[in-house]
């Protein structure tokens, strides 16, 4: 089975509790033993949604259908996924409370703030790696002294650190299961204008005396988060582990119509729920507006998927133009900007990086 077709084959998995009509297919793709495992594996847990066909899977009854010791497998990192999400439910709750208590409400974030409301009909379904959550930019600096005093600490200890644009750098407190990335910004400093706390804090959202954002924003996030912080608009890829939380979303309102207070980001969501829509063999609840751009994108993005070369090339002159951009971008904004100015001297002065940096070129080798 070619990755194009383990890719859609995932995805009708993933859709079948939504799209009833696509039981009987994969019953019959199942029973043909035609389908190449190992490719499956390679893709599922690449794309971190492992669990969630297994969840899907024994749900419809159709476990039978596969390998003995695959089986035995997804089951083991199902029952650890679940085990991890207890304990993420768990911390983010003494997070939510102790703040609370200082009278700062976060607000959480992505695959956190989907179990804490209840978006999985088991949690075991999504694999989670950081708690994330924000709040006003008032309580920023209070909420990161807070949680200092009470033992997180930066997961990576330097002397020195990045002046990271949405978020303060990952932290953890010794004996906790996940990582806290508290954040000041929803996505990257391009878009921030049009999507920040400002524009979520309308309408979040309380389960249980915990925030999270309204379903409507939720989706703009799962989306943006893939397509614009990670670039994947332009890479021209699909994240199936946030496609399915867009799918899941998809039954509470419409995809149709919710970019319709947006601009700049309208076309590039609007792009990603059209390619969701096929991913999940055309979903009746992925509606999304036709338009030119979409036909355009998802045109490219068959192109490179049926052709491994052409997918690679792309990528690596992708990888790069951010990159380049990304630097100028930091050296321009160095120039007005003391916080990431002083971070910047310190990093060019730094011995050991220079020292790495220059290892890597291998001059003995000239």
């Amino acid at each position: 089975m070619h990755n194009k077709e383990t890719l859609f084959f995932i995805g009708t998995i993933l859709a079948s509790n939504k799209e009833l009509e696509n039981i009987n297919y994969l019953e019959q793709k199942l029973q043909s033993k035609k389908i190449d495992w190992d490719s499956f594996i390679k893709v599922s847990t690449s794309h971190f949604v492992l669990p969630a066909l297994y969840i899907n899977l024994k749900r419809l009854n159709f476990l039978q259908y596969l390998p003995s010791d695959l089986v035995d497998f997804m089951e083991h990192i199902t029952e650890l996924n679940r085990k991890r999400n207890e304990q993420i439910i768990k911390q983010a709750r003494e997070i939510n409370n102790l703040l609370l208590s200082n009278n700062i409400a976060p607000v959480f974030l992505k695959g956190t703030g989907n179990l804490l409301e209840g978006l999985y009909e088991d949690i075991a379904e999504r694999m989670v790696g950081d708690i994330d959550f924000i709040f006003s930019k008032k309580d920023y600096n209070k909420a990161i002294d807070i949680l200092i005093d009470f033992g997180y600490e930066p997961v990576i200890k330097q002397d020195y650190y990045f002046p990271y644009f949405k978020h303060y750098p990952r932290i953890r407190k010794k004996g906790s299961i996940a990582a806290v990335e508290i954040h000041k910004e929803l996505i990257i400093k391009e878009f921030s204008k049009e999507f920040n706390y400002n524009f979520i804090q309308k309408d979040i959202q309380k389960f249980d005396k915990i925030h999270v954002l309204s379903y409507q924003n939720q989706l703009c996030l799962s989306i943006i988060a893939t397509q614009i912080n990670d670039y994947s608009f332009y890479y021209k890829s699909i994240s199936l582990r946030n496609a399915y939380d867009i799918l899941l979303l998809s039954s509470k309102i419409n995809t149709s119509t919710d970019f319709s207070n947006l601009n700049r980001l309208k076309n590039p969501l609007n792009c990603y729920v059209a390619l969701c829509y096929d991913i999940f063999n055309k979903a009746n609840s992925l509606e999304y507006n036709k338009t030119s751009q979409t036909k355009k994108y998802l045109l490219k993005f068959y192109k490179l998927l049926n052709n491994d070369e052409l997918r690679l090339k792309h990528h690596k002159r992708t990888k790069r133009k951010i990159f380049i951009s990304y630097r100028i971008k930091i050296i321009f904004e160095s120039f007005y900007n003391k916080e990431l100015r002083l971070w910047l001297f310190k990093r060019i002065t730094d011995k050991k990086w220079l020292s790495q940096k220059i290892n890597k070129f291998d001059f003995k080798n000239d």
